[in-house]
C-alpha cells in the first residue's frame, strides 16, 4: 500500500480528486457515466475503470451510458472480448439519475448525446477545458495527458485499488491506441502507466483487438477515399464520401499521415445529414485543435489537441457535400499559410 508521504504529485492529486468524489457519490442513488457518441478505446477504458472504481469503494454499480454506434473493428472487437456492458442513453430515465459523470468528453462539445438542460456533476477528461465544464460540480480535466484512461488508472493506483487483467488490457491498450504506442502526445504519467500495465494485460486479448477481421465495406470506403484524395503540397485532404460508419473517418486520416510528404491531413464523410471531421498533423507549429474549431465556428462543432482534433458540420445534405471540401479545404489552407499550389490528385501523383 502507497502512503501518502511516499506518493508522487500526480498520484496525490488523484488521490485528492477521487476522494471527493467518492464522497460525494456516497449517499447519491443510480450513476451513470456518459461516454462520447461512437465509443473509441479511451472512453470505453475509461469507463471500465470508474466503474470498478465505484464498485470497489463504494460497493455499487454505475451504468455505461453511449449513443451513435460502435462501428471501427478494433473498438467492436475491444468490447466484445472485454465484456463491457453499454447501455444506450435513450434508454436511460434521466429523472431517475442521481448523479451523472462525463468520461473523455465535457459538456457542450458535440460528441455526446446528453442533452444540453440536463446536468453533469463529474466531468474527467484531457481534452482542453470547456466553458460549460467549469461548472460543473466535480471537474479533473489535465489537457496535459495524452489520455483519459491515464487518469483514471492513476485513481485506481492512488486509492490501492487492484486492477485485474481485463481492465489491465483494457487501459493499457486506450494508451496505446490513442498515443500510438507513446508516439504521439504521451507524458510522463502515460509512458509509466504503459509500462506498469503491459506485463497484467492480456496479450492473447490484445491480438484479437489489434487485428480483427475486417468488413468489406472497410476496403470499399478506404477505395472510394482514395479516388478523392486531393494533395495541396504537405495538406492532404481526403473525401470519403458517404460512409458507413463515423469512426472510419479517423482511421483514414490517422493512416494516410503517415505519407512520405504529407504534414496535415484533413479527412471527412457524410453520415447522416452531417459531415464528420477528422484533422491530423505532425506539426508543432499548428494545433489542430484549435484549427479544426475555427474551421466549424458557426456550423457545427470540435476539438481536439496539438497533433490531432475532430468535429463534426450539421445539417449538411450529400448533395452539398463538394462544396463543403472546397469550403474546408479554402479555409485550411489559409489556416496553413499555404499558398500558390497547385492541387494533385493522391491517384495521379504516381
Amino acid at each position: 500500500m502507497m502512503s501518502e508521504n511516499c506518493m508522487p504529485e500526480c498520484l496525490r492529486r488523484s488521490r485528492e480528486h477521487s476522494d471527493e468524489i467518492l464522497e460525494w457519490l456516497q449517499g447519491k442513488g443510480k450513476t451513470i457515466i456518459i461516454i462520447h457518441d461512437n465509443p473509441d478505446p479511451d472512453c470505453l477504458a475509461s469507463a471500465m475503470a470508474f466503474r470498478h472504481l465505484l464498485a470497489m469503494k463504494l460497493s455499487r454499480d454505475a451504468v455505461i451510458t453511449f449513443s451513435g454506434m460502435i462501428g471501427r473493428s478494433e473498438n467492436l472487437a475491444m468490447a466484445k472480448e472485454l465484456e463491457i456492458t453499454l447501455t444506450p442513453l435513450e434508454m436511460v430515465d434521466l429523472e431517475e439519475v442521481s448523479a451523472v459523470c462525463m468520461l473523455d468528453t465535457q459538456p457542450g462539445t458535440g460528441n455526446n448525446s446528453l442533452p444540453p438542460d440536463c446536468r453533469v456533476d463529474i466531468v474527467i477528461d484531457h481534452h482542453p477545458m470547456r466553458e460549460a465544464t467549469a461548472r460543473c460540480r466535480w471537474v479533473d480535466v489535465r489537457d496535459d495527458y495524452g489520455v483519459t484512461a491515464t487518469i483514471l488508472y492513476e485513481y485506481l493506483v492512488a486509492q490501492n485499488i487492484t486492477i485485474g487483467t481485463k481492465l489491465a488490457t483494457a487501459l493499457f491498450y486506450a494508451i496505446k491506441s490513442d498515443t500510438q504506442d507513446l508516439g504521439r502526445e504521451a507524458n510522463q504519467p502515460d509512458r509509466e502507466a504503459y509500462l506498469r500495465l503491459f506485463p497484467v494485460a492480456n496479450k492473447r486479448i490484445l491480438y484479437e483487438i489489434t487485428h480483427p477481421r475486417l468488413p468489406l465495406e472497410h476496403f470499399l470506403t478506404i477505395h472510394s477515399g482514395i479516388e478523392n484524395t486531393m494533395m495541396y503540397g504537405q495538406l492532404l485532404v481526403v473525401n470519403l464520401m458517404d460512409i458507413c460508419f463515423p469512426e472510419v473517418v479517423a482511421e483514414v486520416a490517422d493512416y494516410l499521415i503517415r505519407m512520405e510528404g504529407i504534414e496535415t491531413v484533413l479527412s471527412m464523410g457524410h453520415y447522416n445529414d452531417e459531415v464528420i471531421l477528422s484533422l491530423r498533423t505532425t506539426s508543432c507549429h499548428h494545433n489542430a485543435g484549435e484549427i479544426i474549431r475555427r474551421l466549424v465556428a458557426g456550423k457545427g462543432t470540435a476539438g481536439g489537441h496539438g497533433m490531432m482534433a475532430g468535429g463534426k458540420m450539421d445539417n449538411v445534405p450529400f448533395a452539398e457535400l463538394k462544396e463543403t471540401e472546397e469550403f474546408l479545404t479554402k479555409a485550411l489552407l489559409l489556416e496553413l499559410s499555404i499558398e500558390d499550389v497547385t492541387p494533385v490528385r493522391m491517384i495521379e501523383s504516381k
